[in-house]
Order: structure tokens, then sequence, then C-alpha cells
């Protein structure tokens, strides 16, 4: 089992910075890549950012490249995402997640955190 706790989402304005954190308990020598994802009102959910565990090669959503940064500790496995330029189409619930060996997809889900832009 991994648990995972998520922080640092608010208002904020265009134009404006946010920083994501989400930090994994339990099992966490099985994780094999973190992501995060976001859900829109009314749409579902999508794809933001990735991170592989095993050499830190990351991946990005086109909507987000050149706007959103994820990083990670190692030792305590946390992952960010910063949050620069946001627009109000990045209002979302952002939602952190792990996939751990073995899996074919992500398996474990944080409770998510509200991320609301105002223009």
């Amino acid at each position: 089992q991994v648990q995972l706790v998520e922080s640092g989402g608010g208002l904020v304005q265009a134009g404006g910075s946010l920083r994501l954190s989400c930090a994994a308990s339990g099992r966490t020598i099985s994780l094999t890549a973190m992501g995060w994802f976001r859900q829109a009102p009314g749409k579902e959910r999508e794809f933001v950012s990735s991170i592989r565990w095993s050499n830190g090669q990351t991946y990005y959503a086109d909507s987000v490249k050149g706007r959103f940064t994820i990083s990670r500790t190692i030792a305590k496995p946390t992952i960010y995402l910063q949050m620069n330029s946001l627009k109000s189409e990045d209002t979302a619930v952002y939602y952190c997640a792990v996939q751990t060996t073995g899996a074919s997809n992500y398996n474990y889900w944080g409770q998510g955190t509200q991320v609301t832009v105002s223009s």
C-alpha cells in the first residue's frame, strides 16, 4: 500500500504561480512512476505530468509544457508541480498518483487539491 498526501492548492490570479506537493509513504520501494492529473468541472480527468522513478525522466501534457515543472525528492518520496503563468483553464482538482511495480497503470491516488485561477 502507498499513501499520498497532497498540498499546495489554492486561489491565484491568472499569470500567477502555485506549487503543489505530494508526499508518498508506505511501500514506496515499489514506486515506478509518480504523476499529476487534473479534473475540471464537467470534464474527464486528464494527464498533466509525470516522472519516472528509476531515472527521473519527465513527461508533460502539451497544454502545460513550458509552464509547469515536475520535480522530486527521493529520500522521502515527494513530487512537486511548479505551475507558472497559470490560466483560467488550469482550474481543476489536481490529483497525485503513483504506479507501483507490476501495475499496468497508476494504482494509488491522492485525495486531490483544488487549484482555482481567476481571470
